[in-house]
């Protein structure tokens, strides 16, 4: 795939963008392009809308972005949600989210209005602290499932890896939080358990970037960028079929026979190929276990100061 001309677009890993930056990405799409700064040179790179015909977007709260999806309808553009619906709003892991009951309401609008194979849920990351023990979490995971279940065909998570991060490590410790790190046993103890509850949902159960191997549960390594949904859904566009190389006698409910897999990800990531058009230190929600703000207090002086928006970079 061209990513200066991407088939694909991913909105976003990096930040929020229906949540914060909806009017700017409408912008773009009607523009028919967008700037994106890579985060190892700085340099800014034009990525044209010419050939898209997909969008995936990423989210904890889509229901500011809900007004535009008309437009992108009449602009014939393909496109699915991951919504990150969490339970950590006693814990005060996410400071800047709408409260959890408006966001289980936003999360069963947006599957209504789509259909519930385009609302994919993740519970992400599954965090473990001195406050959060294994049966907490699994309440808590319980708890959204219980109201949503019926509005989703799939629920994908991923285990928090705060090793990895010195910035996320800092984050957490200003903040008095302390985080447990989970051993390979705790891992399957959640995945059981997690499988368990699955027993009345009936969801697809998938991992996000994992290794740990949970065949057992009924759990599988996934892609969030999956060219499965995009052929059961999607299988019409033939454009978007023809990159996937999917003929009209193919077996909708196949993946495509291409090795698409983005190799600029991570190695457990098995998402096919997209272009990412966010950027890292612009995502105000402010989550303390997020990697994509190394500088959460340069983002909140931004935000409190209301100058800060993604076209000051793109």
């Amino acid at each position: 795939m061209n990513k200066s001309k991407p088939i694909i677009v991913s909105a976003s890993r990096a930040t929020d963008i229906p949540a914060f930056y909806g009017d700017w990405f409408m912008d773009k799409l009607e523009r028919g392009h967008c700037s994106w700064i890579n985060p190892f040179n700085g340099k800014k790179k034009r990525i044209s809308f010419e050939n898209l015909r997909l969008i995936v977007f990423w989210t904890k709260n889509p229901e500011p972005f809900i007004k535009y999806l008309n437009r992108i309808d009449e602009m014939g553009y393909n496109y699915y949600f991951l919504y990150t619906l969490n339970d950590y709003e006693e814990d005060g892991l996410e400071p800047n989210l709408p409260s959890l009951e408006s966001r289980i309401k936003s999360f069963k609008k947006l599957s209504t209005i789509l259909g519930k194979e385009k609302v994919l849920w993740r519970f992400d990351p599954l965090i473990l602290t001195e406050k959060i023990d294994i049966n907490n979490l699994i309440n808590k995971i319980n708890r959204v499932g219980e109201r949503i279940q019926k509005y989703t065909k799939r629920l994908i998570f991923s285990y928090a890896d705060i090793e990895k991060y010195n910035s996320v490590k800092k984050n957490l410790r200003q903040k008095n939080i302390s985080y447990i790190k989970m051993s390979k046993k705790d891992k399957h103890n959640i995945a059981k358990k997690i499988s368990e509850l699955n027993k009345n949902w009936h969801l697809e159960i998938n991992t996000c970037a994992e290794d740990v191997e949970l065949e057992r549960y009924g759990i599988y390594k996934g892609k969030c960028i999956d060219d499965k949904i995009m052929i059961n859904c999607f299988y019409e566009d033939k454009k978007l079929m023809e990159y996937l190389g999917v003929s009209k006698k193919f077996n909708i409910n196949s993946e495509s026979p291409k090795n698409l897999k983005d190799r600029g990800q991570r190695k457990e990531c098995k998402c096919i190929e997209s272009k990412d058009i966010g950027q890292y230190e612009t995502c105000m929600h402010l989550c303390y276990y997020c990697y994509a703000n190394k500088n959460p207090k340069k983002v909140k002086h931004n935000l409190e100061n209301h100058n800060y928006h993604l076209d000051t970079i793109c």
